[in-house]
């Protein structure tokens, strides 16, 4: 195992986590196919594209299945496009995957994998399957992410679960997240992913005349305005 930490993806009885919104369920077997709502979306380039959701990922705590020596969680977090983490199927098993483990509750509208299949082939993630929970023994399937030789930053909500306001997906409460590796680009034994982000939603900013914490029942709202 790469980390003390590391928290194999064991398979457990779905669980609802305890929190202010629970999970999605699961998307069915299969991904979204390509421009279907909420399907991924890859930002060309090797630089990470500046997108409105802010990146939570330093607050989290970095583990891996696997790795080669040089080539470790680091690799996933350090913005250069040129480094990646390399699993070894020598020290584990698949799926490889990648464990996200904040010490607070926090909530995650977004994730953003740089992915590239003209330089790693075979190593390129084909299938993923995004997991997660409040800890190991909750962990919930979010969604399957369904990849045809990706090149570049592969950006696409972690809950497709549609919004209160029904504009967009409602983001997830979590202490934990996996990134499940399930295979590869013509079916290679080991993985490169050379960065990962964890994007937070985005919060609106109050107008002038805006309250932080608006009445919202009957008795109440009698008595908001001066008459």
């Amino acid at each position: 195992m790469a980390s003390a930490s590391a928290v194999a993806p064991i398979p457990m009885p779905t669980v609802a986590v305890a929190a202010r919104r629970r999970l999605a369920q699961p998307v069915p077997a299969g991904a979204l196919p390509p421009g279907a709502e909420g399907a991924p979306i890859i930002y060309t380039g090797k630089k990470a594209p500046k997108l409105p959701w802010p990146d939570i990922g330093h607050l989290a705590k970095w583990s891996v299945s696997s790795f080669k020596f040089g080539f470790g969680p680091e690799c996933l977090t350090d913005d250069d496009p040129d480094t990646f983490w390399h699993s070894s199927s020598s020290d584990g098993p698949q799926p490889h995957f990648i464990t996200i483990e904040f010490p607070r509750k926090v909530s995650v509208q977004k994730l953003s994998i740089y992915l590239n299949y003209p330089l790693d082939d075979s190593y390129t993630p084909a299938n993923m399957c995004i997991r997660a929970g409040t800890g190991p023994v909750d962990m919930q399937d979010l969604r399957i992410v369904s990849l045809e030789k990706p090149d570049g930053w592969v950006t696409f909500d972690i809950c497709l679960e549609p919004s209160e306001e029904g504009e967009g997906f409602k983001h997830i409460d979590v202490y934990m997240i996996q990134i499940l590796i399930m295979n590869n680009h013509m079916n290679g034994k080991d993985t490169h992913v050379r960065g990962v982000k964890v994007l937070g939603p985005v919060e609106r900013k109050l107008q002038a005349y805006e309250e932080p914490f608006p009445f919202v029942t009957a008795p109440f709202k009698m008595y908001e305005c001066i008459r």
